[in-house]
């Protein structure tokens, strides 16, 4: 499709679009002039789109609108909700915007959770909270529950409870045939399996229902430590991680933080390591599990404290604004001290604003009751790279944080970490390595039967592959 595209100019499309516009509850909006799209660009704005058109969808009957009029005029598809997780330019696709799409029901009874696809994690956990429950949802709260969910998803009850997709039990889905399904481990297994870990590639998640858990509170913030201790801090974090339970999360993040007045004095304007807990259980013994940190070295700031499950968006403070934001990752199978000296090279004076790593194993690394397809279990710990920076500065971020990935080919497991995976990860053979090979094999045959024309193309893609022998057909 052309990046050109307009669709009033184009007699084919333009009477389709006519029709569209009856059938739809929702609006349809389409680009003029050289507006890159018709409406913002969502959170991430380091892709730019020039779509044939956007349809602001109000509920699932609009969604299988969109989807059968785009199949019946050889149009692909994409799909956003908060826009943190875009992938690849929208260039003459039908983008299907769920972002009203907002319903949420918590069952306190059975301890779960409807939610539509248009609805951010913030809105569940304050949901969830008000009956002492809580969602597997992300550290940030701006971040769309139900795409977060289909790459996988850690957050800070993982090593608790697994991925999020773990704790799916089943979703209202559009395929590419038009056909609103309703899947389960019962109902559609296939789909079911490969929807939770293949992102959106076989369909448009229109709802899910989720496990929630009795977690009312948490022990949680962060140790601010000097930059320049960053190595002897990550060390200890390492070995301390090495004999946690279950219930402990955390991470380390190597951050340059601004000169801003709402940021504590103690941060503004400094490289500093801030290891972030969010432990799942009591105040007492969570002081105990973190004493051992605490003593590396006093920490400028230390925020750790009880705190209500509902604000567990403080931990990691993430971003809020939106902007062009560069990001990178993988996994590691192990940390040592040489892997600890290639990463903080990267940070501060190396040119990185920011890296993350955090620990994996505990219910992350356990089969969920229902298998699906996020890969790599084993590995120990994820590696993270995101920067905010301006559109013409992104591809030198973008070049630096490639370099820390490959630095790290020693510890390296697979490619990109299907939580993490970025914008600028969206090649072929990216998508192939964030998965084991088996994985990826399974869920190409996967795509060939419920989206055999890739209508679904515009993400992190994963080709139909008919045969075992077939290679994936890469669409434009």
């Amino acid at each position: 499709m052309s990046s050109s595209l307009v669709p009033a100019e184009n007699s084919r499309l333009a009477g389709g679009f006519r029709d569209l516009r009856r059938t739809l509850r929702g609006s349809l909006l389409l680009p003029s002039g050289d507006a890159p799209e018709p409406e913002p660009f969502g959170f991430n704005r380091i892709v730019a789109s020039r779509p044939a058109a956007v349809v602001r969808a109000t509920g699932a009957a609009d969604v299988r609108t969109a989807v059968r009029w785009a199949a019946d005029h050889t149009v692909p598809v994409a799909v956003r909700a908060t826009g943190h997780g875009v992938a690849v330019p929208a260039d003459g696709a039908l983008v299907i915007d769920t972002v009203a799409m907002d319903g949420v029901h918590v069952d306190p009874h059975a301890r779960t959770a409807r939610i539509e696809a248009g609805v951010p994690w913030g809105r569940v956990v304050r949901e969830a909270a008000a009956y002492g429950l809580a969602p597997l949802n992300g550290a940030a709260p701006s971040v769309g529950a139900v795409g977060y969910t289909l790459g996988g998803g850690h957050g800070p009850l993982g090593r608790s409870y697994g991925y999020a997709a773990d704790r799916v039990r089943g979703l209202a889905m559009v395929t590419p045939d038009g056909r609103h399904r309703t899947v389960s481990a019962d109902r559609d297994p296939d789909l079911f399996w490969g929807t939770r870990g293949g992102k959106g590639n076989f369909g448009v998640v229109t709802a899910m229902e989720v496990d929630l858990f009795p977690v009312p509170r948490l022990y949680g913030g962060g140790l601010f430590f000097p930059g320049e201790s960053a190595p002897l801090v990550l060390r200890a974090w390492r070995d301390w991680t090495s004999s946690l339970p279950d219930a402990m999360q955390s991470s380390v993040a190597l951050i340059r933080f601004p000169d801003d007045d709402a940021l504590p004095a103690e941060m503004r304007d400094r490289f500093l390591a801030h290891v972030r807990i969010a432990f799942n259980g009591s105040a007492d013994e969570g002081a105990r599990l973190v004493r051992p940190l605490r003593r590396v070295r006093d920490p400028v700031l230390d925020t750790v404290t009880e705190m209500p499950y509902s604000q567990v968006a403080r931990i990691h403070a993430d971003p809020t604004e939106p902007g062009v934001y560069s990001e990178r990752s993988t996994r590691l199978e192990s940390l040592d001290d040489t892997a600890i000296d290639t990463i903080t090279a990267f940070a501060g004076a190396g040119g990185l604003p920011a890296i993350e790593i955090r620990h994996l194993g505990g219910a992350l690394a356990r089969n969920p009751e229902h298998a699906n397809a996020v890969p790599f279990r084993h590995a120990g710990y994820t590696l993270f790279s995101g920067a905010r920076t301006l559109p013409e500065e992104a591809h030198e971020v973008h070049r630096l944080q490639e370099r820390l990935i490959e630095s790290t080919t020693p510890w390296r497991i697979g490619g990109p970490f299907l939580s993490f995976i970025g914008a600028l990860e969206s090649s072929p053979e990216q998508v192939r390595s964030a998965y084991e090979p088996r994985t990826y094999r399974d869920l190409a045959h996967l795509k060939a039967s419920y989206d055999p024309e890739n209508l679904l193309r515009i993400n992190h893609n994963i080709a139909p592959v008919a045969t075992a022998g077939d290679e994936p057909r890469e669409e434009g």
